[in-house]
């Protein structure tokens, strides 16, 4: 990785020597191939693939052969005739994904996996530091344990708000752009949050931090998607081993800072340190990385010279060549009216992002009974977890400390508080390989692990109630934590057809949101008669959840996505 690199510099094809090679003598990737070896087995032709031998050469005679201009266009063709969709820019935007699945996987991809994982990372790495401050915030500022909790709502309110301004910012201003400002967003405020003088302002710029940190999600996985080749397109999911590592890290500089330091200092420190930690990972997004613009972005706004550079130097970095030109993407995908490209207006592109959400997109998702019944359960399962996970997690370090139990009385010391939520931190990690195994598993699948795993936390979460130990509670949260992360671990939009499937993950999304945006409401306002009552709430939805998980009509286990 180069040192200092320039973050403006705009890509020439000319800077990339080497890397273009002749689309009839241009290496594709195997998974091409063998669609194209299978298209011809389908129509009765003779196919000579045998074991051990290579799949048809790329300089078979026939006019749609895959390394041939007509081959690309039948292929664009074929993708295109799902979707509806038919404008110049889908049909360059095709050609862009074989060009870049040709590549294949490579150090810029590995590279790219770190900096958008920096993305999941802060994601919790914010959340859990939110919620270990909340205790010491309430000392200092006279707030009582059940106010303070608004914090936590003015937090998801910018989570909310971020969520949306970027993941449509970054199709108006460019994926880079987002892509380096989400973080920088989220350690400026970080630490002025840290200088807080009191707590409304403390609350708003933690509703800013959350501005910054809600597009991280969005902006990432767009950005990294659209650099993934299909064949690799699981790595998507993998992102999500960052989440925790996130919150193990928060976890150790709370227990490091809170219980050693006095009240109105400990806490922020921690904040202090998490904006900086921050403010160093944007730095290496900024100055140590040269990110390219996503080639789609660039496409869309009619900059497609710099969109054909942006795959040769993606082909450099990874050591490979390309066929992409400005005349192939001209003679497949047709040639706009302007000279430059197929430029998306502004408007366009706010009518895409807001059609995604309209009646024709949507109505796919309801076509057959069992898509039907799918869609409408997996809705509820991200609605009820949404809710149920930050009733219990993000003022679980409350929980430890004033155990609700009728026989306990007093507070549990700081030191084992926060040494016991580490631990819990440290020992969800696993839970998350856990499921990445026991997914593709014979009798157990998706289905299986997402139920077993949700039961189980339910279970413990209502465990946890039961005695005030500090011992006990620590047993029980580590095991709701380790299944809890494998739960979440295989949420995947596997279900949902691929021409909708942005469209009903999307929904999921916001209804998960939205449901989080409540808890704080609910945790400061229902725990006067019961200060156990937060807490059986969230078990009661992790069980429904579960209910819901069981009657799901479809397993993806050993499928391939539609």
């Amino acid at each position: 990785m180069r040192f200092f690199v320039n973050p403006f510099k705009r890509n020439d094809v000319r800077h990339f020597p080497g890397v273009l090679v002749p689309l009839r003598d241009a290496p594709r990737h195997p998974s091409v191939l063998r669609a194209y070896d299978e298209k011809l087995g389908a129509a009765g032709e003779a196919v000579d693939v045998e074991a051990g031998k290579q799949p048809r050469s790329p300089a078979d005679e026939n006019e749609d052969a895959p390394n041939t201009i007509e081959g690309l266009r039948r292929a664009v063709d074929s993708e295109l005739a799902a979707s509806g969709h038919e404008p110049i820019y889908d049909r360059k935007s095709k050609l862009i994904n074989m060009a870049i699945q040709d590549i294949g996987m490579g150090r810029y991809n590995w590279e790219l996996f770190v900096l958008c994982g920096f993305g999941w990372f802060a994601d919790n790495f914010w959340f859990q530091g939110l919620a270990l401050t909340l205790g010491p915030i309430a000392k200092e500022f006279g707030i009582s344990s059940t106010k303070v909790r608004y914090t936590t709502m003015a937090a998801f309110i910018g989570l909310c708000i971020g969520a949306s301004f970027w993941g449509i910012a970054s199709d108006i201003i460019g994926r880079r752009v987002a892509f380096n400002a989400t973080l920088f967003l989220a350690g400026v405020f970080g630490l002025a949050a840290a200088a807080s003088p009191n707590w409304v302002t403390a609350c708003a710029l933690y509703a800013c931090m959350g501005v910054g940190v809600g597009g991280n999600l969005p902006v990432d996985g767009a950005l990294f998607l659209e650099f993934l080749p299909f064949h690799s397109g699981s790595l998507l999911t993998m992102l999500s081993l960052w989440w925790p590592v996130g919150q193990l890290l928060a976890s150790l500089l709370a227990w490091a800072f809170i219980p050693n330091y006095p009240n109105d200092k400990g806490w922020r420190y921690l904040i202090y340190t998490m904006g900086g930690i921050t403010l160093l990972m944007f730095f290496c997004r900024f100055a140590l990385f040269h990110l390219y613009e996503s080639p789609k972005f660039l496409l869309s706004r009619g900059r497609q010279a710099q969109a054909v550079a942006t795959v040769h130097g993606l082909a450099a970095r990874n050591r490979k060549q390309t066929w992409l030109t400005d005349e192939i993407l001209n003679e497949v995908g047709g040639v706009s009216e302007g000279a430059a490209g197929p430029k998306l207006s502004t408007s366009e592109i706010l009518r895409r992002q807001v059609g995604k959400f309209s009646a024709e997109r949507v109505g796919p998702l309801f076509q057959t009974r069992q898509l039907a019944i799918t869609t409408l359960l997996v809705w509820f399962c991200w609605l009820t977890l949404g809710m149920g996970y930050p009733l219990f997690n993000a003022f679980l370090i409350q929980y430890l400390a004033q155990p609700a139990h009728a026989q306990h009385q007093g507070e549990t010391p700081d030191h084992i508080v926060y040494r016991n939520y580490a631990i819990t931190s440290m020992v969800g990690i696993p839970g998350s390989l856990l499921a990445w195994y026991t997914v593709d598993l014979k009798y157990v699948g998706r289905k299986g692990t997402m139920a077993v795993s949700t039961l189980v936390s339910g279970i413990f979460i209502y465990l946890f109630t039961i005695a005030s130990s500090a011992n006990y509670q620590l047993a029980c949260t580590c095991i709701e934590a380790f299944f809890q992360n494998a739960m979440y671990g295989v949420f995947t939009p596997e279900v949902f057809p691929a021409p909708n499937r942005g469209t009903g993950t999307g929904i999921a999304s916001f209804l998960n949101r939205l449901a989080g945006l409540s808890a704080p409401i609910i945790a400061a306002n229902v725990q006067a008669a019961n200060p156990a009552t937060p807490i059986y709430v969230a078990g009661a939805l992790f069980l429904a959840a579960f209910v819901a998980m069981c009657f799901l009509p479809i397993e993806t286990r050993g499928k391939q996505s539609l």
